[in-house]
């Protein structure tokens, strides 16, 4: 990592594996009582860091290594027979850009997906607080994207924009129209817009082989991993 980023890193305690039965899992985060910004964040998520809230956290399970970073080279992404049916599939939708705040139609969207998708995990019956804390930043350059058919606000896909590429930070969108594969198309536009902004990358967060909650981050292609302290091709 760059000399000129000095971070000091702590462990968290072990809990249950969110994604692997039977599993703790622990992640290395950095000091949440240090005043982050925008130029630290961009070095760590090179290193496959990730965003939630405020914090910036990487898996570091002494056990398990099966939590890996990937990202999308988007200017070498080619869009495959089933990505141009899911953008004509939704040729209706009308795309906005917003920075990060808290409204309180995203959340009521947000409570509805959540309930909807993760009803009896952690997640389940979030609260205002909850949404804020997972989602909200003040010191992140955060873009919401809205998706609305004839008004009606029916996903939201929230991003973070570093200097290397758009990170995908979260998607949620009405359960009501899954048949457009909302999220699919979400991602879809997070490659374009990264292509328009001139990035390189769209970060995906964590890709885990074994459980199928991450599977459809494969479907991707090309696609990168970051293995070993290094990006390298996902094959």
């Amino acid at each position: 990592m760059n000399d000129q980023v000095k971070v000091n890193f702590f462990a968290s305690t072990p809990e249950t594996c969110s994604y692997l039965a039977d599993r703790k899992s622990v992640s290395a985060f950095a000091n949440p009582h240090m005043d982050m910004d925008m130029r630290t964040y961009n070095e760590l998520i090179r290193h496959g860091f990730r965003r939630s809230g405020g914090y910036i956290y990487r898996p570091h399970c002494p056990q398990c290594q099966e939590c890996i970073s990937v990202r999308i080279p988007v200017r070498k992404h080619r869009y495959s027979r089933n990505e141009n049916r899911v953008i004509r599939r939704n040729a209706d939708i009308k795309i906005s850009t917003m920075k990060g705040r808290f409204r309180d139609e995203h959340f009521d969207l947000y409570r509805r997906y959540i309930n909807s998708r993760h009803n009896e995990g952690s997640m389940a019956n979030p609260t205002k607080s909850d949404y804020h804390r997972f989602l909200i930043c003040d010191w992140t350059d955060t873009l919401f994207f809205e998706y609305r058919l004839n008004r009606i606000l029916i996903a939201v896909a929230v991003c973070d924009i570093t200097d290397s590429g758009l990170s995908a930070v979260y998607t949620f969108f009405d359960p009501d129209y899954t048949e457009r594969s909302p999220g699919h198309f979400a991602i879809l536009n997070q490659i374009y817009e990264s292509r328009l902004r001139d990035l390189d990358y769209l970060y995906l967060g964590y890709w885990i082989r074994d459980c199928s909650k991450m599977s459809y981050k494969r479907r991707y292609k090309p696609l990168e991993a970051y293995l070993n302290e290094q990006w390298v091709p996902l094959d």
